[in-house]
This record gives structure tokens, C-alpha cells and sequence, in this order.
């Protein structure tokens, strides 16, 4: 298996990320066949994705992706429905696979299986499926007919860490993770090697709650953290995260002084922490999701479509980063933070993927 890197702009996934946001928030999903919105006569090339199990409305990764289809569209012409552009969103795991041949009897040329927890469903799929494209985000499928999309999550995270060990005043700092699975075990590897950068005295409270779709669950894992003096909160838990940008808005709120804070993961999540007049997100670990299902779109548009390759996405190719913090850093800490950012991209500094 041929493996290549492919750069992104990190500004213009900024700039995707803000103009779309409110799209992005569609529920107009579903799980069975939909219908051209798009008129009677086909396009010569359509894409469309399935959800795992966060939904396409999540804030955050999913959402992501499906506002790079919705980019892709726009520049393309391509409407929502056969022909164009779509997604199915699945409510388990269960679905994975009836969703995916589905999208492949409607004849979409690109389909996308967003998150690892897809692994096993593409991988079967694309074996029942020789002639069909496939594409999964943050795992790896060996297969000719598959494109795999890779991100070093490690290193947006080791600049949250940076930023959180940076930021806290209590030096008690927490991490939410979704599922235990490599791509959040990534997050929270490079998010812990951040903070011991800065200070190995810090405190960092590791929780993972199992699930990407329980906000429930989020929120009473913020308030333990919050309750037991954490200042920062990183979460890389999906839907989950939510639940953890609510907790501390209510804390916020009864407390306007409190020094609270949620750091986001995929997506800029600045618009999830506002509270009045207050905002609770310090800042956002940037995976550019929505830009490598656009760059595979357009490789497979023009027939480069990278079967049988895994393409990686970092710091070093602006396909990771840390979301403008909105003022909420002052400039003295976002200058060492750039000097981290400049050691990684050029690689005095290597972030594990694995806690050591």
C-alpha cells in the first residue's frame, strides 16, 4: 500500500468552518433511499457519506465532514439528493452497512464512511463491492477500491495541551475522551505530552465515557472534573462533548467570574460555548475533515481517485492546528504556543500517538 501525503490550508478550512457552520446543522438526513432535490437529470459526479453513530448534526466531526460535501457541492453545482450530494446518518452500528450499499445502488461515484467505528463495515463492503469508491476517515482499510484518510490528531492535541497547561490557574486540567479507540487515544496522548511540557506538576483527570452520542453523560463527566477543582476542559468525545459545553455554560452562568473554560476538538467550537455575553471556549484542537473529503472528491472527480493509499494529514501539512482562541490567550502565551507549532511542523519535536 502506496502511502502519500497531501497538504491543506489550514486558513482555508478556518474560513470553511465559519461560513458553514449554520448549515451544517441540518437534519435532513435519513436512513433509507432519498430523492433528487437537484431536478430531473443527473450529474456526472456525486458523493455522499454515512454518519457513525454522532450524527450529522454533532458539532463536530460528522457535522464537519458533511460541510466539506456541502462546500464540495456548492462548487460544483450539485444539489442535495441523487446525483449530487447526500448523507445517511446511522442510529447504531447496525446500519453501517445497509447505509453504505445503499448510497452505492444510488450510484454516488465517491462514498465516504465517516470515523473508525466504519472500519469493519467498509472493509466488508468494499470486498461485496469491488467496482464501488470508498473512502473511510480515521482508519486505515487495505483495500484497491478504498481511499483511507489519516490525521495526527497528537499534534493539534499537544498544542491544547500547551494551551491548557498555559491557561490554568488551578493546575488541575481534564480530558474527555469518547470510545477508547486509537484515533482518541491520539488526542489524548498528544494532549498529555502539551501540558507536561509546559508543567509535569499539572494535574490531568482522564475520563472516557465510552460513548460519542450521550450528552447526559458528558455533562456529568464535566462536573465531576469541574467539582474537583479542573479549570480547562479538552474533550475529544463526538456528540458526547456537548454535554461537556453545557456544564460549563450553567457554571459560567451562576458564576460569571469563574475561570472556566472547554477546549472543542475537529470543528471550532467557539459558537457552542457562548453564554450571554461570555464565551467558555478557550480554544478548538482543528482536524481538517471537512477539506480531505473535498481533496478526495476532487482527486476522484478528475479520475486520481487513491484507491489503496492511505493519505496523512498534520501540523506540517496545515491539516491540524488550534482554532483562533477570540482573544481568550493573551499574545505572550500564544507566541510559545507558536514556538511549539514550529517544532513539531519541522520536526524537533515528535508527538507519540500512544500514552507512554
Amino acid at each position: 500500500m502506496t502511502k502519500r501525503k497531501f497538504g491543506l490550508g489550514l486558513s482555508l478550512m478556518l474560513a470553511t468552518g465559519t461560513m458553514l457552520t449554520a448549515c451544517g446543522s441540518s437534519n435532513e438526513g435519513s436512513s433509507t433511499s432519498g430523492s433528487s432535490e437537484g431536478g430531473e437529470e443527473a450529474n456526472e459526479f456525486s458523493v455522499a457519506m454515512v454518519t457513525d453513530v454522532g450524527g450529522v448534526d454533532d458539532k463536530s466531526f460528522n457535522q464537519s465532514a458533511w460541510e466539506g460535501l456541502q462546500q464540495f457541492g456548492e462548487e460544483n453545482g450539485l444539489k442535495k439528493g441523487d446525483g449530487g450530494i447526500d448523507y445517511l446518518q446511522s442510529g447504531s452500528d447496525a446500519d453501517y452497512n445497509t447505509n453504505l450499499n445503499n448510497l452505492i445502488r444510488r450510484d454516488f461515484d465517491v462514498v465516504y464512511g465517516i470515523g473508525f467505528l466504519m472500519e469493519g463495515a467498509v472493509k466488508e463492503i468494499a470486498e461485496q463491492q469491488p467496482e464501488a469508491q470508498l473512502a473511510i476517515i480515521d482508519a486505515v482499510v487495505e483495500a484497491p477500491n478504498v481511499a483511507s484518510v489519516l490525521f495526527k490528531e497528537q499534534e493539534a492535541a499537544y498544542l491544547a495541551g500547551v494551551a491548557a497547561a498555559l491557561m490554568t490557574e488551578t493546575k488541575k486540567i481534564g480530558f474527555v475522551g469518547g470510545m477508547d479507540i486509537p484515533v482518541i487515544e491520539r488526542f489524548e496522548a498528544g494532549f498529555l505530552e502539551g501540558v507536561a511540557a509546559v508543567d509535569d506538576t499539572i494535574t490531568v483527570d482522564v475520563q472516557y465515557t465510552g460513548k460519542f452520542d450521550d450528552a447526559a453523560l458528558g455533562k456529568t463527566t464535566a462536573n465531576r472534573m469541574y467539582s474537583g477543582g479542573a479549570d480547562i476542559v479538552f474533550h475529544a468525545a463526538g456528540g458526547t462533548g456537548n454535554g461537556v459545553f453545557t456544564e460549563a455554560k450553567e457554571r459560567k452562568e451562576a458564576d460569571p467570574e469563574a475561570n472556566i473554560w472547554v477546549i472543542g476538538v475537529d470543528a471550532d467550537q467557539y459558537d457552542e460555548g457562548q453564554v450571554g455575553d461570555s464565551n467558555v471556549t478557550l480554544t478548538s484542537a482543528l482536524k481538517g475533515v471537512d477539506q480531505a473529503v473535498i481533496d478526495i472528491a476532487n482527486k476522484a472527480k478528475a479520475g486520481e481517485f487513491p484507491g489503496g493509499e492511505t493519505v496523512t494529514y498534520g501540523l506540517a501539512e496545515d491539516g491540524v492546528g488550534l482554532a483562533d482562541s477570540r482573544g481568550a490567550i493573551p499574545e505572550d502565551k500564544m507566541a510559545q504556543i507558536e514556538e511549539f507549532k514550529e517544532k513539531i511542523a519541522s520536526g524537533e519535536i515528535t508527538v507519540p500517538e500512544k500514552v507512554e
